[in-house]
């Protein structure tokens, strides 16, 4: 009887223990994310202030009585936001479905053909992801130049169309699908782009959904390049707009307006992420494994 007392005595300590440590995690948890959270709920707060009320708060008030959204349709209208996101879009869609189809045919090669240097081929690519992007931006603003491509959609779209990470990436995946699945379709006299159409992008579709969410997030929040083989404002992308509006002065005296802009570019992404964080996670784990 007695050991049966010191077992629920154990058992009962254990889930003190226990209690007690999911309230101490679920409280730091919790208090780091109102720490990371609290900047966007101050820039979502000032978005939806007017101009005369931020201006007269002497001490910054935590919330307001009399949200607008005044401020959305300003920079929509008068600081050409409205633009800004169609080039972005235009820029986004082009690029992400190109850099897709070059991706998917370079995986399938590299994974399933067998070419002569294959291997060393497959190592000098790879070797390209130790150079710093940084380092070709040059040589491409002066190809790009030297082709008058600047100021152009299709000066912005060429160098994003390939990425080194992501055919490794889908290469890897492609590489998971058993050989006997395509010596199989040989033998039915099934071409390699029909094998890879028919089996293999819908045997890797979370991967490819992954490659392509990731795109569309980098081209969002491409900056440095557009910024530097574009100096038309109306050729800028988003990232570049949100610092014409500043730097023209119209962000800098009307800051809920800034707000509502930064605010616009934001969603579309939070989005995106919310909605796909779970195969963005299962995807890349999926490119990871093998077996």
């Amino acid at each position: 009887m007695s050991k049966i007392m010191d077992f629920d005595r154990i058992e009962k300590r254990a889930r003190q223990t226990a209690l007690i440590r999911n309230i101490v995690v679920y409280g730091l948890l919790g208090l780091w994310a109102l720490v990371v959270l609290f900047p966007f709920y101050w820039m979502l707060l000032t978005s939806v202030k007017s101009q005369g009320a931020y201006a007269s708060e002497i001490v910054p008030q935590l919330y307001t009585l009399s949200p607008t959204m005044q401020n959305y349709l300003q920079v929509f209208t008068e600081a050409d936001l409205g633009r800004y996101f169609a080039n972005t879009l235009i820029f986004t869609v082009l690029t992400t479905a190109l850099m897709l189809g070059v991706t998917v045919l370079a995986a399938f090669a590299f994974a399933r053909l067998d070419f002569p240097g294959k291997n060393l081929a497959f190592v000098l690519f790879l070797a390209l992801m130790m150079i710093p992007s940084e380092l070709v931006v040059i040589t491409n603003f002066v190809t790009m130049k030297n082709a008058h491509l600047d100021n152009t959609f299709l000066g912005l779209i060429l160098p994003s169309v390939s990425s080194v990470f992501y055919i490794y990436l889908l290469k890897e995946n492609f590489a998971q699908i058993p050989d006997e699945l395509y010596y199989a379709a040989k033998v039915d006299a099934t071409s390699d782009l029909k094998y890879l159409r028919k089996v293999m992008i819908p045997i890797c579709r979370p991967t490819i959904v992954t490659v392509l969410i990731l795109k569309v997030i980098e081209c969002w929040n491409s900056y440095i390049w557009p910024r530097l083989i574009t100096d038309d404002p109306k050729m800028f992308l988003v990232s570049g707009g949100i610092q014409q509006i500043r730097e023209s002065g119209y962000g800098r005296d009307n800051i809920p307006a800034m707000m509502a802009a930064v605010v616009a570019v934001s969603v579309p992404l939070i989005l995106l992420f919310l909605i796909f964080h779970k195969k963005i996670m299962a995807g890349v784990a999926r490119g990871g494994t093998k077996g």
